[in-house]
């Protein structure tokens, strides 16, 4: 890396491990995760998730759209009967998310832009990850799972820019966006590695992120990394190529 690079890697690194920064609204996020890790009672879960009806629908939403893939499935009735059948960890990805695109709406151009590209790409992946997984006609392996990990598939490009975005609202003279595609090809493992850690993701979602990426390999023929691997490998989107 240039010395640039090298001075807006540091900076951004250091956006990426503010939280509150990069995630914005946190006020259902932290107590859904204590309850989380509590692995309490599902009411409590719901109780939390029910004090934001934008959030509730939400999730009625995503539950639907990965349950299509079940031959088995059943429409939803409420958001206690998709809350259930989620389980506590997909609801937390799934309320993560949409947080997160609701804190990227409010960035500034070109990066809300940018950003929402990113965005339309992941949702793309997603829907072609939960198609891999019906064509394989395999019920071992969890839709929600596949859905929620391949949100994530581009997750640290979509930080990156976001904390880049920050750093240039508060420069007097913005850098520009080919510093970040410099600092991208170099250090895209490194920074995504540490917005997982530092946003408090769970480490089963950063460990099959490592296998959808190709970055580690199982011998788990129900991961659901390996069926993200299938669609990131069409759309030579791997951070390490086959």
């Amino acid at each position: 890396m240039t010395d640039l690079e090298q001075q807006v890697f540091t900076q951004v690194r250091a956006i990426i491990g503010n939280e509150e920064q990069v995630i914005g609204r946190r006020g259902i996020l932290i107590p859904l995760k204590k309850a989380i890790i509590a692995d309490g009672d599902i009411r409590n879960v719901i109780d939390i998730v029910s004090t934001d009806p934008a959030l509730s629908a939400h999730l009625l939403w995503r539950s639907s759209t990965a349950n299509q893939i079940s031959a088995q499935s059943t429409k939803n009735r409420s958001l206690k009967d998709a809350l259930v059948r989620l389980g506590q960890v997909n609801i937390y990805r799934y309320a993560f998310t949409f947080y997160l695109k609701e804190r990227l709406d409010e960035l500034k151009e070109p990066y809300k832009k940018l950003v929402h590209g990113y965005w339309a790409l992941t949702e793309a992946v997603a829907t072609d990850a939960v198609d891999t997984l019906y064509k394989m006609d395999s019920f071992d392996i969890s839709p929600d799972e596949v859905q929620t990990l391949a949100l994530f598939s581009v997750f640290g490009d979509i930080i990156a820019l976001t904390a880049f975005a920050y750093l240039n609202s508060e420069t007097e003279k913005p850098y520009s966006l080919s510093v970040l595609k410099g600092i991208l090809e170099n250090q895209q493992q490194t920074l995504t590695m540490e917005a997982f850690e530092s946003l408090g993701l769970d480490d089963e979602l950063r460990d099959e992120f490592l296998i959808a990426h190709n970055l580690r390999q199982t011998h788990n023929a129900s991961s659901p990394g390996l069926v993200l691997r299938r669609t990131l490998a069409k759309r030579n989107l791997l951070l390490r190529p086959l």
